[in-house]
Order: C-alpha cells, then structure tokens, then sequence
C-alpha cells in the first residue's frame, strides 16, 4: 500500500514530533531563556549606512500560473500590489533536482549541488550501507528508521553534508559585518551557536541525545526546536500547528521582529504550507495560493504604512520550484523502479546494502539516482532497460569524461561536457555532440567571421549546467532518471501524488518559479536560483 503525503519536496520530521505530542496529550515549546538572537541580531552599525533591510520570503511550490490565475479572479491583493510597485519575473530557474533540500543549498551557496554536495531529498553516499533520506513520507520514515532520518535531517544536513568548503550567505554576510536570520529555513548554516531542543517529556522519546549546538545566523527560528521568541511573543507552534512548521509562525515571527524594529540585516523567511496543497489537489486548487496572499499582506501591515515598507525593506518573494500535474490514479502514472528494474537485486528501502545488491535507488519524485553497484553491470546496460518505459523521459550518466543522454523509445543519443566553442545564454562553453533534440536545445552559427556559436535552450531550462551539477554532487556510479509530465517514480515507501503535484524533474513545469523584486531597481545577472546569493549579497553592500 502507497501513502500520499503533503510535503514530500521537504523534510517531514515535524510530523515525528507532532504524533508523539498527540500521544502524551499536548505540549508546548521549551522556554529557552539563553538564547541570545535578539542580542545577536543588532545591526553593527545603528543607521546601517541609509541601506535598507532585506527580508526574502522563500514559498514553496510558488508558480506564476497560480499568481496570474488569482490575479485574474482578482483574489490576490497582496501579489498584485508588490508585482505594480516591483519587478515581476515569473521564469526564474531552479536547481536541480528541483526538491526543496538541494534547492535551499544552491539558494544559501551560490552554487550548484557539484560544488554544494547536497544531491537531492534522497541519495546514496558512495561505498555507504544505507541510502540517507531526509524525510518524505511517514512509511519511507518508519523504513529507514526514525533516528537515522532525525540524525540526517537535523544534525548531518548542516553540519556534515553541506559542503564546509562553500561558504554560506549567512557565513559571508557574517564576515561582511552584517547580521542574517532565518525562519523555518532548512537549510541554515552560519556562524552562530544555537541550540535544538524540546520539551523535557519529548526527550525521553525522540531517538536523539537533546539538546545539541548547530551553528546558524544570528537569528534562528527553527519551528518549536529553536524558538528565540517562546515567552516573548505567542506564535502557533504546539502540536495542532506542527510544532511551528507553518507559514502562520513564520509571519509572525516576522511581524515580531518588524514592530519591534529588530529586523537583521537580512531575514529569509520560508513559507511551506501552499506545498501540501498543490500536492494533495493538484495545480488548479486556488485556495493555497489565496492563504499565502494573506500572509504577505500581513507582512507588509507589519509596517506603519505601505510607505515606510518601501523605504525601509528590499522585499523578495520567489517560488523554490514548480511542480508536474500527475495524472489520476486509473492511468497508472506511478513508474514502480523496482518492478521496472527486477531483472537486477535491487537493495529494498531503509535496508542495508549486502554483497548481493546490484542496484540502489534514491527517489525524488519525478527524478531518481540508479546506482550500479556491481562493475560488471554497465550503465548503458541498465539505461537500456530503464528506456523500455515509454513513461520515461530522458536518461542521464557521466562516463568517460562525458555525459550522456538517451530518451526512452529513442534510439539515438547525445553526449556533452563542459569547455567548447558552444556559448549558451549564461556565459557556459560546452562541447554537445549527438542528437540535440534528446534535451530540445539549438546550435546555431551566426558569423563565420568571428565563429561565433550559440546555443539555445527550449523545454528543460538550462540543461547542461544542471544535469552536469547533479551528476557531479557525490561520488559513484550511477544514472540520473526523470519520468514524462503526468508521470512519477516510486520504490516502496515513497509518496505518491496521483491526481496532485509532483516535484523533482528537469523540465520547465518543475523549474520554472516566479520572482518578485520590491523596493529596489537592482536585477540579478541571470534569472536562476544559483544567481541569487551574489544578488542578495550585493544587495547590502
């Protein structure tokens, strides 16, 4: 039996927490008297050089079709004004995969998962026992084990499997002399101690040693687990409220720290509640949509007026990544790997790998990581019997310095690398050789004079750098496979979305997010997530 869960884009270890304060009846956060984020976050300079503060709203699974659709029924009041008064892109472009935990480490680092090392929601490191997964759904938990996803999630995250070699924006903002928060972000490494803790009654059955340090901004506000605020203001954050994993504590954080005049220099803020419901009812539900317009325009009511908003705070509101409509059940849009892959001893979910174990897989929606563990098993061989499918879309593997690509039901392929006469339209040379269309992308020479050589991009944005990032973020042998739109992956205990929304894939339904710039004239060089960082930083300078 398959369970569909709301939020398999991001970690659900809240949903631990949650049942367990079922069970003992209720709780509430700890008081936690020692942090000191309200000290920490005191801009180092008073009249911060006339600058203005920066506060970035992160909302996942926010697409431009959902912004114009409730534009047009006229239902979206608060998008509507900051789009009038600000810049509105609706086609920026994520990381890949577009899963949320890979996607905050590109946003935090400026750089993709090659250099970051974050692979995606689940990935197998390489010559290890077990795939690590971050959390997505309740079955997958309980098969690979509470503790190792609880110990992944909130220790090894941040603190191991981020790249410490890759500075974060709240590291250099640090070192820049400037002061950084984080609300409910996942993803959130900087140079400040603070402590994850619970409740004393939830110590006892939560498989962690509580409490424990991690290093953050200078603000953190991490749902129930670090709350700086318990016992200064009242915000949801009991069981009924996923322990403040919600879009209603993170406003009110917020809003605390606007009145109050105690913004840092820059806060992120991440909303995650219109994801579950485009997961649960699909991409035509408005109602996500409408509940998130009414949490940015308490935001900006924050604010004495819409006046002093714009003169005091640079306002960035930008989706994480879209998402693929599946289709209903009764078509059968679930690609079971295992199934598809049982000529091969495929290693079952949460288990540990054994000298007869062929293949591993790490499921991220619509895209999914296919080791070969066995050299005599060749990855065009597997790649071969995963292009059988006609629900597969396209089928990726570095190899031999290259990388190559296949679709299933096509015979041909293509195969490229990074350096060449080939320019794309972000300053990347490549060298492409085979059948293009197999990634819908266009070589074309205009001037023979000066060899100039372009190429240019259709369906899947920014292709080449991407697949290249994901290929490279760990070691191993192993293929990148995405499904058809309408179409996900699956191994046991993984969520399915059939008749919702899926995450995880290359394409531009996935990859494609809106972003919205107020009080500033400034761009981004480029409209990609990996851009954004040397923007914001820049920003504040």
């Amino acid at each position: 039996m398959r369970f569909k869960f709301l939020w398999s884009g991001r970690i659900c270890f809240w949903l631990l927490i949650f049942v367990i304060c079922l069970l003992l009846g209720g709780c509430r956060s700890t008081s936690n008297p020692k942090e000191a984020d309200l000290l920490h976050i005191q801009s180092t300079n008073n009249t911060f050089n006339g600058k203005k503060k920066v506060i970035f709203v992160l909302v996942d699974s926010l697409m431009d079709q959902l912004i114009q659709r409730g534009i047009e029924h006229n239902e979206l009041p608060a998008f509507q004004y900051l789009i009038q008064h600000g810049q509105y892109y609706p086609d920026m472009i994520s990381s890949f995969p577009t899963m949320s935990i890979s996607i905050d480490s590109t946003l935090l680092t400026g750089r993709y998962p090659d250099a970051h090392h974050v692979p995606g929601l689940t990935w197998y490191p390489h010559q290890g026992q077990k795939v690590i997964g971050y959390g997505s759904a309740p079955v997958e938990i309980l098969r690979r084990g509470t503790k190792s996803v609880l110990t992944h999630a909130l220790k090894d995250l941040n603190n191991q499997h981020l790249n410490p070699d890759v500075p974060t924006k709240y590291e250099d903002l640090k070192q820049l002399g400037f002061t950084s928060g984080s609300v409910n972000g996942l993803v959130y490494r900087g140079m400040t101690s603070h402590q994850i803790d619970l409740p004393q009654p939830l110590r006892e059955l939560v498989p962690l040693d509580l409490p424990f340090q991690v290093k953050g901004p200078d603000f953190l506000a991490f749902g129930a687990l670090s709350n700086p605020l318990d016992g200064v203001t009242n915000l949801p954050d009991g069981p009924a409220d996923r322990m403040g994993f919600n879009d209603r504590y993170a406003i009110g954080v917020a809003k605390y720290l606007i009145q109050t005049g105690q913004l840092p220099d820059f806060l992120l803020i991440y909303l995650p509640d219109l994801d579950g419901k485009l997961h649960k009812r699909g991409l035509t539900d408005r109602e996500g949509i409408k509940e998130t317009d009414r949490r940015l325009k308490e935001l900006l009511d924050a604010y004495e007026s819409r006046a002093h908003a714009l003169h005091d705070t640079i306002l960035i509101v930008a989706g994480d990544s879209g998402m693929s409509q599946v289709l209903p059940k009764e078509q059968q849009p679930v690609i079971d790997l295992p199934k598809l892959l049982q000529r091969f001893h495929v290693l079952p979910t949460g288990q540990t790998m054994n000298s007869s174990t062929e293949i591993a897989l790490a499921v991220n929606d619509t895209m999914a990581y296919v080791y070969s563990l066995k050299p005599e098993n060749s990855l065009k061989e597997i790649a071969d019997v995963l292009r059988n499918d006609p629900r597969i879309d396209l089928i990726t593997w570095q190899e031999d310095g290259w990388i190559h690509c296949v679709n299933a039901g096509d015979p041909t392929s293509m195969r490229f690398k990074a350096g060449g006469d080939w320019i794309d339209p972000y300053h990347q040379s490549w060298t492409v050789q085979g059948t293009e269309q197999i990634l819908d992308l266009k070589r074309e020479s205009t001037s023979r004079r000066n060899k100039s050589r372009h190429i240019t991009y259709g369906k899947y944005p920014d292709p080449l750098r991407r697949l290249q990032g994901a290929l490279q973020s760990h070691e191993g042998r192993f293929l990148i496979v995405t499904a058809k739109p309408g179409y996900e992956l699956a191994e046991a205990g993984a969520p399915t979305h059939s008749g919702g929304g899926a995450h995880g894939g290359l394409d531009a339904s996935a990859s494609l997010v809106p972003l919205i710039i107020y009080g500033t004239e400034k761009r981004p060089e480029f409209l990609r997530i990996v851009d954004l960082k040397a923007y914001l930083l820049d920003l504040l300078k």
